[in-house]
C-alpha cells in the first residue's frame, strides 16, 4: 500500500503523458475526483471516468494532447507534488503560490473544497498546497 495516494497519482498521470499514452487507471477516491475535476476544468485532461470494480472503483484518466499524431505535443508539462505527507505546506490567503507566472495552475486544499489558486484568491482563503500543474 502506498503512503501517499495522492502523488501516486499524479506519478501515473506524468508517467503517462510522458509515453503520449492515451489514458490511465487509477485507484479511486474523492479527493482523486476533485483534483481530476479541477485538472479537465482547466484544460489539462480530457477527460475522466468513474469505473465500479466492486471494491473503490477505478478512475479511468484521458490524457490530452496538442497538435496531430505526429506532431504531438503534451498539455501537461509537469505536474509536482508539494504538500506531502511527511511535510505538509499550508499557505494564508496572502501566500497563494503562483505557478510559472500564472502560466500553470496550483490545486489548493481549503475549507471551501480543493480549488485552483485563482479561485482561492477570489475566495479570499488560504489552504494546503496540494500540488502544482503547468
Amino acid at each position: 500500500m502506498w503512503s501517499d495516494p495522492i502523488a501516486d497519482m499524479l506519478t501515473r498521470i506524468r508517467n503517462a503523458n510522458a509515453a503520449f499514452k492515451e489514458s490511465v487507471d487509477l485507484p479511486a477516491s474523492n479527493m482523486k475526483r476533485a483534483i481530476l475535476e479541477i485538472l479537465k476544468k482547466e484544460g489539462y485532461i480530457e477527460d475522466y471516468k468513474y469505473i465500479e470494480d466492486g471494491k473503490q472503483g477505478i478512475l479511468k484518466v484521458f490524457l490530452k494532447y496538442k497538435g496531430d499524431r505526429r506532431n504531438r505535443q503534451r498539455v501537461i508539462s509537469g505536474i509536482v507534488r508539494v504538500s506531502k505527507p511527511g511535510r505538509r505546506i499550508y499557505v494564508s490567503k496572502d501566500e497563494l503560490p503562483k505557478v510559472k507566472s500564472g502560466m500553470g495552475i496550483a490545486v489548493i486544499s481549503t475549507s471551501k473544497g480543493i480549488i485552483t489558486d485563482k479561485e482561492a484568491r477570489k475566495k479570499n482563503v488560504g489552504g494546503e498546497v496540494i500540488c502544482y500543474v503547468w
